[in-house]
């Protein structure tokens, strides 16, 4: 089969948007990594480490036969289960701000949720393609994987990517051709949940009302979102100049990582927020472009799939640091600091890419 050009248009968004995560990793992070570390180039060294194993791995994927990606689904979900479940055991287990949330061996560290999502998206395109999801013991499997991902991620406690898990098996069933009224009886725990796990841990009520309130609690649980929403407010239209953010002076917690959009916003104003969810916006159009070219079911869900974890983390993102929903930790993908994220989705661009050169193909390399 003849391999087209891949999509130019989307390797562009997904490079701007990386090298534009490096600019303002800097900048948000130079301050407190002089502080902390005695070097204020700390942060963006290790994000531009990641930008170049992302790189490499963004490559290989493009490069690597769909064929070979296939085998990878169930050993994706047995691995991802293993890495979730390894944070949990003493000496591997890394814990900050009381959360469990990455593996690390010496030097390395690893947040195995990263890997999860993709590892499920991977699993539902090659199940659904074979499967009738018309019925429901058909969707069965889709459901246990996602529910035991769900059931380790929020053992953390990590309810952001929990929520973004959930959505994301909402979104994989729906695409599969699931009836209604079975979505509806999956929904139905799903939205049921929610409250429950808000009412299990004080801390998540205490946010919760802070996100109603945040000025009622400006020095406890609502000075984040006070802090990101000064920011935001300070940018105005065109914001203040690039590396001119005062709220990077560590009055804004995390911000080179989940609240890196509210230094975006407080430096270069809502025009520049204006073109980085353009740009979001392009890679999820050509994602689910090429969805929608796709001439077999598995190359249509997976690329439909990659595209709904970029669209959903970036909404959820966007809308935590807009306070539009309660405060939560969840990076924004490309840009904020972190390795293991840039990382997976610059090699889930590279699968996106390696779909795009195929559009036109059949089952020939399947």
């Amino acid at each position: 089969m003849k391999r087209n050009k891949p999509d130019l248009l989307l390797l562009f968004s997904c490079l701007t948007l990386v090298c534009i995560g490096l600019v303002f990793v800097y900048g948000a992070s130079m301050y407190s990594a002089q502080i902390s570390y005695g070097n204020k180039y700390y942060y963006v060294t290790k994000q531009a480490i990641g930008a170049l194993v992302g790189l490499v791995a963004m490559f290989c994927c493009y490069k690597m036969k769909l064929k070979h990606v296939k085998r990878l689904w169930i050993v994706g979900v047995v691995v991802s289960i293993v890495l979730l479940a390894l944070v949990f055991i003493p000496g591997i287990g890394i814990e900050n701000y009381g959360a469990k949330r990455w593996i690390g061996f010496g030097s390395f560290s690893l947040q195995p949720s990263e890997l999860a999502k993709f590892a499920f998206v991977l699993f539902c395109a090659v199940w659904m393609s074979k499967a009738d999801m018309t019925k429901f013991r058909c969707t069965l499997p889709v459901i246990c994987v996602g529910v035991a991902f769900c059931g380790l991620i929020i053992a953390e406690p990590n309810m952001s990517i929990t929520m973004c898990m959930a959505m994301l098996m909402i979104v994989m069933l729906f695409l599969g051709g699931i009836k209604w009224k079975h979505l509806l009886v999956v929904m139905a725990p799903v939205v049921l949940a929610v409250p429950v796990l808000i009412l299990l841990e004080p801390y998540r009520i205490e946010r919760l009302l802070a996100f109603v309130n945040p000025w009622a609690s400006p020095k406890d649980e609502g000075y984040q979102l006070i802090q990101s929403l000064y920011a935001l407010g300070n940018g105005g239209w065109f914001g203040v100049g690039l590396f001119n953010s005062r709220q990077k002076y560590r009055f804004l917690p995390f911000a080179e990582s989940d609240f890196v959009l509210s230094v975006i916003g407080e430096e270069i104003g809502l025009i520049g927020c204006i073109v980085i969810f353009a740009l979001y916006a392009v890679i999820v159009w050509r994602g689910v472009s090429v969805a929608v070219c796709s001439k077999n079911k598995f190359r249509c869900y997976l690329s439909a799939g990659i595209s709904a974890v970029i669209a959903v983390q970036s909404l959820l993102n966007f809308a935590v640091v807009t306070g539009s929903i309660p405060p939560t930790g969840l990076p924004l993908p490309f840009v904020s600091y972190g390795g293991t994220s840039l990382v997976v989705f610059m090699a889930a661009i590279g699968i996106l890419l390696n779909l795009s050169t195929k559009i036109s193909g059949g089952d020939f390399d399947d």
